[in-house]
């Protein structure tokens, strides 16, 4: 027996107690229901694949340099296509997921997974990009092979 009576008296007290002494929990009221808590509400305007790559290339460079001691820069790009449009539902934030080869100076095309966000930037201003070079991806954010960007 692993209780005897008294163990099974002081668990069943002590879960008398619990409920007694707990305070009640009580819904919002209508105040606090209507009071800066209407959540979320997106539109689905996010802008197209090809307004992304500004900030993709300035982002690539500063972290290149920043934190690899590299002088790789993205020169320009092709193949710019359009994967997936809301692809995680629709209650989610929307996103545009992107794809396009990267053209760096170092003469190595390279594939760029990216996705831009609404309301994504700064503070929630503004649409936000987030990317990944394959190949590039140095400290594995988006292991592997920038597959984590893809939708």
């Amino acid at each position: 027996m692993l209780f005897g009576k008294r163990g099974v008296g002081g668990v069943l007290g002590a879960l008398l107690a619990l409920t007694v002494l707990t305070p009640e929990v009580r819904a919002a009221n209508p105040l606090e229901m209507n009071f800066w808590l209407s959540g979320p509400r997106y539109d689905g305007v996010v802008p197209p694949c090809e307004a992304a790559l500004g900030a993709i290339s300035s982002q690539f460079a500063d972290k290149e340099s920043t934190f690899w001691n590299s002088a790789l820069q993205i020169v320009g790009y092709d193949r710019v296509r359009e994967v997936a449009f809301r692809s995680w539902g629709p209650d989610s934030i929307p996103r545009r997921h992107c794809s396009a080869r990267a053209l760096l100076n170092d003469g190595k095309p390279r594939t760029v997974n990216y996705s831009i966000i609404e309301d994504g930037g700064p503070a929630g201003y503004g649409p936000g990009v987030e990317w990944c070079v394959v190949g590039l991806d140095r400290n594995w954010a988006y292991n592997p092979a920038c597959k984590a960007a893809r939708p």
